[in-house]
């Protein structure tokens, strides 16, 4: 009986490494995804209600699958960018999944 209790000790720590790394393989495909389908990457700068903001963190626990296998977007967290002076300003924004990578 100890054998097959050891052997399922064994078993676990393989499966659970195999999780881990599968885990980290979805981040990673999904990191992928935002950046070639949605022109996204961390520091992208995107518009939310008229207002440019750039990226400080992606939610891709946020993202839902469609009935056809897409993706939606992340939601995202900015902070206020002035183009002008051409930095950023204020404290972080939650803007959802309603933004718009932006065009300038």
């Amino acid at each position: 009986m100890e054998s097959s209790l050891t052997y399922a000790e064994g078993l676990k720590d393989v499966l659970v490494r195999k999780i881990t790394a599968a885990e980290k393989k979805i981040v990673s495909l999904k990191l992928d995804y935002c950046r070639f389908v949605y022109g996204l990457s961390h520091r992208s700068k995107v518009t939310y209600d008229q207002v440019v903001y750039q990226v400080r963190s992606v939610d891709l626990d946020s993202m839902n699958r469609g009935e056809n296998g897409e993706w939606s977007k992340p939601a995202v967290i900015g902070v206020r960018y002035e183009s002008s002076q051409r930095k950023t300003d204020g404290m972080p924004v939650d803007l959802g999944m309603h933004w718009e990578l932006h065009q300038g």
